[in-house]
């Protein structure tokens, strides 16, 4: 469990809260439109109704205490760079920030945020490979080379066995867990055999994943 506080209850900012939540950690949310905290505070462990570019109501909230604090604030920009440099400047552990741009991403590095996030392009960029990879069902970049994919078992591969498949000397894909509906098997061997239904969650080059997907069916 980790000590959150998040900046910013728009959507973004609300959905990010809605996930921290179930992970058991404990948030305090911070904006300055009284009828979002009003809302949303019985949800959270603090809720604060309060213009975060002011420098002193943030001292007041402890910020060093907090293991991640997340500027969520999408809409504007001046006030998402000014907080993050506030945050740092009173001993922020760890600075989470928005940005939509790439320049965005620059000046908030510059003043101290030790993390940026882009969740316009990333949500646009998981549709994209959805709407044009209908085997992959989820999937996370780890860099700009590699991902992490969960990906149906193709038909030809049904009734085989990992080591007889094998999907990582042909198609350099590293099964780390198979999905059969909601149960999970993390790490299986070389003879387990695939089923109709079953997915994979494989680890290896972006591209060679999305090629594999598209091509078998």
């Amino acid at each position: 469990m980790k000590s959150v506080l998040l900046i910013g209850m728009g959507k973004f900012g609300q959905l990010l809260g809605e996930n921290l939540l179930e992970m058991s950690d404990e948030v305090m949310i911070v904006d300055r439109e009284e009828d979002i905290i009003n809302a949303l505070a019985p949800k959270y462990a603090g809720a604060i109704i309060a213009n975060g570019m002011n420098a002193d109501n943030l001292q007041s909230l402890d910020i060093p205490s907090f293991d991640v604090c997340v500027v969520a604030i999408g809409e504007d920009f001046q006030a998402s760079l000014e907080i993050t440099s506030i945050l740092k400047d009173l001993g922020a552990k760890y600075v989470v920030s928005r940005a939509d741009t790439e320049i965005q991403r620059k000046f908030l590095l510059r003043v101290g945020a030790d993390e940026v996030v882009y969740p316009n392009r990333d949500i646009a960029e998981k549709l994209a490979v959805k709407l044009n990879t209908e085997k992959v069902y989820d999937y996370f970049e780890l860099d700009a080379e590699y991902s992490i994919f969960e990906i149906a078992v193709p038909q030809k591969w049904y009734k085989k066995t990992i080591l007889e498949a094998n999907p990582r000397g042909t198609h350099g894909l590293n099964v780390l867990t198979i999905k059969k509906g909601t149960k999970m098997l993390p790490s299986p061997g070389a003879d387990y055999v695939f089923e109709e239904g079953d997915h994979m969650v494989v680890f290896g080059n972006t591209e060679q994943i999305i090629k594999f997907a598209n091509g078998n069916k």
